[in-house]
């Protein structure tokens, strides 16, 4: 199903937690706009995203020139349930600097 190692790797990264933080809302956000929140190039995000995207974290969808991306919502409870236990922790330091 899902490789611990991918999905840990995954979560450990500051910048990718704090987009998962985001996206939690249960909303759409485009890449541009999680650059702005985290203060991240469009390159460095979107190879976040598509590490979160390869762990089954997040799902994506194409409108015109902008991607949108959403937490998975086919996640298997398991996986839901770690996510949310990381999400629970407070934000890493590197983090708050974005």
């Amino acid at each position: 199903m899902h490789d611990p190692v991918t999905l840990l790797a995954a979560l450990a990264e500051p910048t990718r937690l704090a987009a998962l933080r985001h996206l939690r809302d249960g909303r759409e956000h485009c890449v541009c706009e999680l650059m702005a929140l985290l203060g991240a190039s469009q390159s460095r995000m979107s190879r976040h995203m598509l590490v979160l995207r390869q762990a089954g974290l997040v799902v994506d969808r194409r409108d015109a020139q902008w991607v949108r991306y959403r937490l998975n919502p086919a996640m298997p409870a398991p996986l839901r349930r770690l996510v949310e236990a990381a999400l629970e922790l407070p934000p890493h330091p590197e983090s708050l600097a974005a």
